[in-house]
């Protein structure tokens, strides 16, 4: 590697994105690069000139180590859609022009679906163009949905968050008791596709029953026969537990969260924002059973809980930031770095390069043979699927008793 490099970030962040970045930095100085650059807030920043030489902020080992163990985007990220190259390519002129004047000789992102279709467009307009400028995507999103890779770094700490998370609140139901019942509706991110709402199953073991019911969005959510469950439940104990994912639909497409008061934000890429789904749900049931209902928002905190990553997730990501280093610097050029499984028991896992426009804006979704047939729980296969990714811990750096973070630029 002769020229210098820049890295951003995109979309949501998860526990494992930082050390992404760290595998980026470590890994270009290693292979030569004169200057690893980091956008600010990812392709829009740069558009606007915001960049910052990353050696200026991890100077040490013990900050590469701090920034594997800091959640949220050091960098800070957007949700920024490029246009077609067709409808504005001065956008395109300008982004490299930038990437001449900072003699960038590769590009990655670190992003899920809509951050590839950025590489995508991108790779698209060098080959236009005969620009040298390689571009590789690293995969990252909690969500899990990413195409033609077995898992994405980010996932497994969710995962582990939120098993550990409903175990404690399934726990926590059995405290009090209430004449009628107790029902508890567990919200979970994901969108379309189940993956960390299935992930509330791994609270299910020895000393916990685990969620009494898990719904995920690849099938059709029946308000009435969630009533039905509940109600048989409710006469053989006083407390349920439901694990639901934010983006369930009733039969038609509607999302639940739409029958209650929800927010009409879209965001560049079209998506609409999904909250209410267990407010809504707790709601209806308290209606139709006279129970206490109460509904439990996960929210961000299932992607920013670096006190509970997996170990496994940490060491992925890292391994494909540098991953993508590598590519680049052997010549690959609109391709994304994936995680193949090779084995679950030992687990190994080892990475490979695809072509992106297989990748951006697909969406991977949970095989329907992984959930049961009444569709209210994951199978076994779901489980053993998921449960390697959540193996071992990363200690954080404690001071003064709490986790210390490295310092993030994302005001710039």
């Amino acid at each position: 590697m002769k020229g210098n490099i820049i890295v951003g970030q995109s979309g949501g962040p998860t526990a494992a994105i930082n050390s992404s970045l760290a595998g980026v930095f470590r890994t270009a100085k290693d292979r030569g690069a004169k200057k690893v650059y980091g956008m600010m807030h990812g392709v829009q920043g740069l558009l606007q000139e915001r960049y910052i030489d990353l050696s200026d902020h991890i100077k040490t080992e013990l900050d590469a180590e701090l920034l594997k163990r800091t959640p949220a985007a050091f960098l800070g990220t957007c949700r920024y859609k490029l246009p077609e190259i067709h409808e504005d390519r001065d956008v395109y002129e300008k982004i490299f022009g930038i990437l001449e004047k900072l003699e960038i000789e590769s590009f990655i992102y670190i992003g899920g679906n809509d951050s590839m279709d950025t590489i995508k467009k991108l790779s698209d307009y060098a080959i236009i163009t005969g620009h040298p400028c390689r571009f590789v995507g690293c995969p990252k999103t909690i969500d899990n949905d990413l195409a033609l890779t077995d898992h994405t770094p980010g996932y497994g700490s969710a995962a582990k968050y939120i098993g550990t998370s409903v175990k404690e609140i399934i726990r926590d139901s059995f405290s009090l008791e209430y004449d009628r019942g107790l029902v508890t509706i567990v919200e979970i991110m994901g969108r379309n596709a189940g993956w960390l709402t299935g992930a509330a199953a791994l609270s299910k073991g020895e000393d916990c029953a685990g969620p009494d019911m898990i719904f995920l969005p690849e099938l059709p959510f029946d308000l009435q026969g969630f009533s039905d469950r509940v109600k048989k439940l409710l006469k053989k104990r006083k407390s349920v537990v439901v694990a639901v994912s934010e983006g369930i639909k009733i039969e038609g497409g509607k999302y639940v969260c739409e029958l209650g008061q929800s927010s009409d934000f879209v965001d560049a890429f079209g998506h609409k924002q999904l909250s209410g789904t267990a407010a809504y749900l707790a709601n209806f049931i308290a209606g139709e059973t006279g129970c206490k209902a109460r509904a439990i928002e996960l929210s961000t905190l299932q992607r920013s809980a670096s006190h509970a990553a997996s170990r496994v997730d940490i060491l992925e990501a890292y391994q494909v930031g540098g991953a993508a280093v590598k590519a680049a610097d052997e010549g690959d050029s609109g391709k994304m770095v994936v995680l193949t499984r090779i084995s679950d028991d030992p687990y190994q896992c080892g990475t490979e390069v695809k072509d992106v426009h297989k990748i951006a804006n697909d969406e991977k979704v949970v095989p329907r043979d992984w959930i049961n047939k009444e569709g209210t729980y994951v199978t076994d296969e779901f489980i053993s699927y998921v449960r390697p990714l959540i193996q071992g811990d990363v200690s954080p750096v404690m001071v003064d008793g709490i986790p210390r973070h490295l310092y993030a630029p994302t005001e710039l």
